[in-house]
């Protein structure tokens, strides 16, 4: 049973800066696993590897999907080390630090369909998020968060939880 609260997590930033508003917007955070079919496989972990571009999902050793990315760029790099899933948000919001302009949710936001935060130092997070710019997938174009196409992220929304592990390898 999926437990979901009225909080909206507005994005601001490069992808970088997430903090809560509350009623401005009508998302839900997902604090529990949004899968609620008992059936539904879900990943154990997940492996983003940089140098290849790719993110590799896993149930225990059997590869279940895997897709291609955009990782952080040069002076933004996506973090390396053992994480968390930590945030799940439908249609998330950005807000751009520049201009302050706020992008409507769905799927030509800047954050795309799906954000799924597995970093955070408390003012900044990183995670994995739909985008427009599929031209920028395969490469290291972003700022920290980790691009993937709206369709590609919706799979992996419904195949993460709460908790699920993201290993972050060079």
């Amino acid at each position: 049973m999926a437990f979901k609260r009225n909080l909206t997590l507005l994005i601001i930033g490069l992808g970088l800066t997430c903090l809560p508003v509350y009623p401005a917007q009508a998302n839900q955070i997902s604090t529990v696993t949004p899968n609620t079919a008992a059936n539904q496989t879900l990943a154990t972990h997940l492996v983003l590897k940089l140098k290849e571009r790719k993110v590799y999902v896993y149930q225990d050793k059997q590869l279940l999907a895997q897709f291609t990315v955009a990782v952080g760029k040069k002076g933004w790099e996506t973090p390396t080390g053992k994480f968390e899933v930590r945030e799940l948000v439908r249609n998330p919001v950005w807000k751009s630090p520049w201009t302050g302009k706020v992008s409507a949710p769905g799927p030509n936001s800047p954050l795309g369909e799906r954000w799924i935060g597995f970093w955070s130092d408390g003012k900044n997070s990183i995670g994995f998020h739909g985008t427009p710019a599929e031209n920028s997938l395969g490469r290291a174009a972003s700022h920290g968060c980790v691009r993937m196409r709206n369709r590609d992220v919706k799979v992996l929304f419904d195949l993460v939880r709460m908790g699920t592990p993201v290993i972050v390898q060079p």
